[in-house]
């Protein structure tokens, strides 16, 4: 494939990431490195080639980041725990107008590193930069309804949400710049610590964001490493030094660092992990519409989504109409590099296209058919979409989650078998629902608000808007991500108690005239 790459999109020579935050200082990396990688071809070079390294650190570091991650704690009479809300508001507001400097150089390393069109990539750092705005925002919010005292039966209290401690937050490479903010900037902004380390892929494009971070907090507040999980997080979690483990990715690793903490009770829990969302598609679905929101569920971003379209059940009166339009609506569509824009680029992990190609042939040997031309293609790491049907329980792309461009369609005649397969999954994030009738929709959406945790209706499942609840039943999630919810998931009710006498009284009174308590306070950031 020739490739022509846009002069401002260019990397010109390897990009050498050699640094690292830790307490407060960045500093310099000295030991081994890792190799980050591009699917993205250059006309010169037939093969994935290195676009930059990073530093492979150790569990020594590793540990003086928790160090400094808990002595800036410090079991929460640190400065930064017990700063006063609008001084971390400040702070974070500072973080931010640092960050949006940045902005085209993340971009750009979005779309090499993780093959990002460039649409969706701008799309990636506007959003986190509103979503911390937002965060802020919220938070405003939430102080100024602590911000009163509350009598009953005789005792008064003031009430507020609290850190919870350290985090270690990990993030995934397919939203590795706004998933992993979403989990980070509540957790700090609410007065916990945090060791981050960066996704797989994705990691180069942290790098510009370092300096942003390190002048923005207090030292120790914001710890970023680099390296491989089993080396920088198995240490940390040993320790039993972390409060909350915050992590969106596969339940497999969350699972298993959860395991090395010693002391599990301790441990909040903030997962976003896999999903199986289907679309049910019913008879007297709009099937055009139907078919525009099947293909931007199924395949933005490759559907490497959690809230991806990951099986379609479509009703037997309208599957050969839904199938013929759907193949003829995907096999028009155009592979291409991330700065073109296309819907379909290559996909980041290497492994990735033989991976999609052993569940085609597994479905296939099982009695699937490759519905599409031009399904299963492969050119390098361009995979082109593959429709399968009709697919089975027997089936591999059945029970995984693909996170790749191939789509397991099922035909039925009773709605309960979508429902049956909802029910059995070990997943509960999503669905989408396609039809008209409201007579039919009511009852199944019914049953379907206590299966997944949103029901889309006539359009295809998604994270956002960002003020709404993001989260799963079963093997999906642990806790909710939102602009609202985030905060409360990072943070824990707690207040201060008196009985309702002249002493306290005249106590509280003098405390909040002469501000000496950063909790017990009336006032408010506008």
């Amino acid at each position: 494939m020739n490739i022509n790459i846009p002069e401002k999109y260019k990397i010109t020579k390897p990009i050498k990431h050699d640094t690292f935050l830790i307490n407060g200082k960045i500093n310099s990396w000295k030991g081994e490195f890792t190799n980050v990688i591009t699917t993205i071809l250059s006309n010169e070079n037939k093969d994935h080639f290195v676009i930059g390294t990073t530093p492979k650190m150790d569990e020594k570091h590793a540990l003086k980041a928790l160090d400094a991650a808990n002595n800036a704690f410090s079991n929460g009479t640190g400065k930064w725990p017990t700063m006063k809300v609008y001084e971390r508001i400040k702070c974070m507001e500072a973080f931010v107008q640092m960050m949006i400097l940045k902005r085209n150089e993340v971009v750009k390393l979005l779309m090499w590193e993780i093959g990002k069109n460039l649409k969706d990539s701008e799309k990636e750092f506007d959003r986190t930069v509103d979503y911390i705005k937002d965060t802020i925002d919220e938070y405003k919010t939430i102080d100024r309804k602590g911000a009163n005292f509350q009598n009953s039966s005789g005792v008064r209290a003031i009430i507020r949400r609290g850190p919870l401690g350290v985090v270690l937050c990990l993030g995934p490479y397919n939203y590795p710049l706004n998933e992993t903010f979403a989990l980070l900037i509540p957790a700090i902004i609410m007065g916990n610590t945090a060791i981050f380390k960066p996704a797989k892929h994705g990691v180069l494009l942290i790098a510009p964001l370092l300096e942003a971070f390190e002048k923005s907090f207090p030292p120790g507040v914001v710890n970023i490493v680099f390296g491989r999980g089993r080396e920088i997080a198995s240490p940390i979690m040993k320790t039993g030094k972390i409060n909350v483990l915050a992590l969106i990715g596969h339940s497999s690793s969350a699972i298993s660092l959860q395991d090395l903490h010693p002391q599990k009770n301790r441990l909040r829990l903030v997962l976003g992990l896999e999903a199986k969302n289907p679309a049910i598609i019913l008879e007297d679905a709009d099937i055009d519409l139907t078919v525009d929101e099947c293909i931007s569920g199924t395949l933005s971003y490759n559907g490497q989504r959690c809230t991806a379209l990951k099986i379609l059940y479509v009703h037997d009166k309208v599957k050969d109409e839904f199938l013929d339009k759907f193949s003829k609506k995907i096999d028009k569509l155009k592979l291409g590099l991330p700065w073109e824009n296309t819907l379909l680029t290559p996909l980041p992990e290497p492994l990735k296209p033989n991976y999609i190609s052993d569940l085609i042939e597994d479905a296939k040997n099982l009695g699937a058919e490759v519905i599409n031309n031009k399904g299963g293609e492969k050119h390098k790491n361009f995979v082109f979409p593959a429709i399968l049907y009709p697919v089975n329980d027997k089936m591999r792309v059945y029970k995984e989650e693909q996170f790749g461009p191939v789509i397991p369609v099922i035909s039925f005649s009773d709605v309960s078998k979508p429902i049956d397969f909802m029910a059995e999954s070990n997943y509960g994030q999503q669905v989408s629902i396609f039809g008209k009738d409201v007579s039919v929709l009511g009852p199944i959406i019914d049953s379907l608000v206590n299966l997944v945790c949103r029901v889309n209706l006539n359009s295809a499942c998604q994270r956002g808007p960002d003020i709404y609840p993001f989260t799963g039943r079963k093997d999906s999630a642990v806790s909710t991500l939102s602009v609202h919810d985030a905060l409360r998931s990072f943070s824990i009710r707690t207040f201060v108690a008196s009985k309702d006498n002249n002493l306290n009284k005249n106590i509280l009174r003098e405390m909040i005239d002469s501000k000496k308590s950063s909790f017990v306070r009336t006032d408010y950031y506008l």
